[in-house]
């Protein structure tokens, strides 16, 4: 897990990709649960953040 942490703060595409992916899939699972209001109504948010980010970071080196 630290090795992932520090990968992540050299700005290299493969990791912050899987955490943008992750950051969707996280939006799009709390748009879909039927329990909680709080969550469904932050979730066009986080999956805009994601989404926004997965566009960013594929510019990033390889």
């Amino acid at each position: 897990m630290m090795n992932f942490l520090a990968r992540l703060r050299r700005f290299r595409r493969p990791e912050w990709e899987m955490f943008a992916s992750a950051l969707i899939a996280l939006g799009v699972v709390m748009l879909m649960q039927p329990l909680s209001l709080t969550l469904f109504t932050f979730s066009f948010p986080v999956t805009l953040i994601g989404t926004v980010m997965f566009i960013v970071v594929s510019h990033f080196p390889e």
